[in-house]
């Protein structure tokens, strides 16, 4: 997934929290039916905060498959 991709993807995810479409704290399926994609869940972890590949971070894990999008 090309750097473009992805801010793309996070962009549509603030928007769906911002309109109520997906939770404040979510789940990979919750954003996969909000999007319309399957790969939430390799998306979500990889962009965690803490995460182990040293990515961007993105999201904030709440527990065991529950994130929210981390604040700036």
């Amino acid at each position: 997934m090309s750097y473009e991709d992805q801010r793309a993807t996070i962009g549509l995810i603030r928007a769906a929290v911002g309109a109520g479409r997906i939770p404040a704290v979510f789940t990979a399926a919750d954003v996969n039916r909000a999007l319309g994609i399957a790969w939430a869940g390799v998306f979500l972890p990889k962009h965690r905060t803490g995460n182990p590949g040293n990515e961007t971070q993105l999201f904030v894990r709440v527990s065991r498959g529950r994130y929210r999008l981390r604040s700036a």
